[in-house]
């Protein structure tokens, strides 16, 4: 992984303007092992075998390693830059751009996708099916003559960008986890994957082979004007809650080194010696204070999101 950037990073196919819907979200990660003559390798996964991944259902399910990650609010920050990372596939970005209304309720948005990833992290089994299913209902209309929402390899691009983008900011903040550990972490990850109905032997078997299929990926897209209408409505949205404007200056200035420089080239963020250096002092104020901060301050996104989602579900039963 790379001193800054996440290569492709967290926003799913399509969201809904209805309340009981939930869709999933939307960093330059590490350096692209690959040049864009390799699009026709885009969509191989390599394996060396069949991992054999606890079920998700079972109500022995408990990702604990995942769930640290997860818990800590600051993964938050890498919001943006996941989007933009999903986005740059063509089929996402064209299934967000024609069916979302993403510029007008992005705080919806962002909901919707912190209530899947929570809830897949620390649901009931019950949670889970309500939620997927939910998913599923949002994503059947959405579909093109080149894309469908529920398409898996768009799923799997999505489920990725997801693992990237939280396994990069966690690293940043709190420092290299062990590979064992590392490992574990990105075993659990594929609970994103399969329980949108992505077959389990297309998760990457490990983390090796993740990123292969990662860079492959991100060094087979053009961005498109899809994606930077829909990279527009995000980074420079007028409509959005004042507290979402305040903090875009912040929001554009580390997805722009988080990006891969191609895709912030092509997104129009700008980066320069002056902003890699505000960068840089952010980024050690945000090692120096967050991990010390109480543990009921940085989960709160965490608390309050499951919070939400079970107050919506008990409102609609």
């Amino acid at each position: 992984m790379a001193a800054t950037a996440i290569t492709p990073e967290m926003s799913g196919v399509t969201d809904t303007s209805n309340e009981k819907d939930v869709m999933v979200t939307s960093q330059s990660m590490r350096s692209t092992t690959v040049t864009p003559d390799d699009r026709e390798k885009a969509v191989v996964l390599k394996k060396s075998g069949v991992v054999n991944r606890p079920d998700p259902f079972s109500p022995s399910f408990n990702p604990v390693e995942m769930q640290k990650v997860v818990q800590e609010g600051i993964l938050l920050s890498a919001g943006a830059a996941a989007i933009l990372l999903q986005v740059a596939n063509p089929g996402v970005g064209q299934g967000v751009n024609e069916h979302s209304n993403f510029a007008y309720r992005p705080a919806d948005r962002l909901r919707t996708t912190m209530t899947y990833i929570y809830c897949m992290c620390f649901g009931t089994v019950e949670e889970k099916k309500v939620i997927i299913e939910m998913v599923h209902r949002t994503h059947a209309p959405v579909k093109g003559d080149s894309y469908a929402a529920d398409d898996k390899d768009l799923q799997l691009w999505v489920a990725a960008t997801l693992y990237a983008a939280g396994l990069h900011i966690y690293e940043k903040i709190f420092g290299k986890l062990s590979e064992a550990k590392a490992e574990l972490i990105y075993q659990q990850h594929a609970v994103l994957a399969t329980t949108l109905r992505v077959p389990p032997e297309m998760w990457p078997e490990n983390r090796k082979a993740f990123w292969e299929y990662w860079d492959t990926m991100i060094a087979s897209f053009p961005i498109t004007p899809h994606a930077t209408k829909v990279a527009k409505d995000l980074l420079y949205n007028k409509k959005a809650p004042i507290w979402i404007r305040i903090n875009m200056p912040v929001v554009r200035l580390v997805t722009a080194e988080w990006l891969p420089p191609h895709m912030r080239d092509a997104y129009g963020l700008k980066t320069s010696k002056a902003r890699r250096l505000v960068y840089s002092m952010l980024l050690g104020l945000m090692r120096g204070v967050y991990p010390h901060m109480p543990l009921a301050i940085r989960r709160y996104p965490m608390k309050y999101y499951l919070k939400d989602m079970r107050r919506r579900m008990n409102n609609a039963a």
